[in-house]
């Protein structure tokens, strides 16, 4: 891990980087990188919600390195508010880089989670 910077929320999903989610040059798709964060916030905030969740938005996302074939993916979650409906979550993504302990931000957004019941209708979160 680097010196300065550590993860921040809690680690609620690790997946390795696959040689089929990566283009010719060995890096990896960002849209796979995004769908590993959204499920990363679903589970957090179905647990909150103790039910089902949907995602409503993502807010600002922005590469800053590259993951690469062998990479381990590290999805941290932390829930930065809970409204009526929603959750908000912010989203970190960590690559531990292959056969070492080194750990790099790859990027950072927030998702918007809303809480849905059984009809697929917007559902108020329980309290804590």
């Amino acid at each position: 891990m680097t010196d300065t910077a550590r993860p921040c929320g809690e680690l609620t999903l690790r997946t390795l980087a696959m040689p089929g989610d990566a283009n010719a040059a060995g890096d990896i798709f960002g849209g796979w990188v995004m769908a590993q964060m959204d499920l990363a916030s679903g589970i957090r905030a179905a647990e909150r919600a103790r039910g089902r969740v949907v995602t409503a938005a993502v807010k600002e996302m922005a590469f800053d390195m590259p993951v690469k074939i062998g990479d381990t993916l590290c999805v941290y979650t932390d829930i930065a508010r809970v409204g009526r409906t929603s959750i908000t979550l912010s989203v970190e993504v960590w690559a531990q880089r292959y056969l070492t302990h080194t750990m790099e931000k790859v990027t950072a957004a927030t998702f918007v989670m809303v809480a849905l019941d059984a009809a697929g209708k917007p559902t108020p979160v329980p309290a804590a």
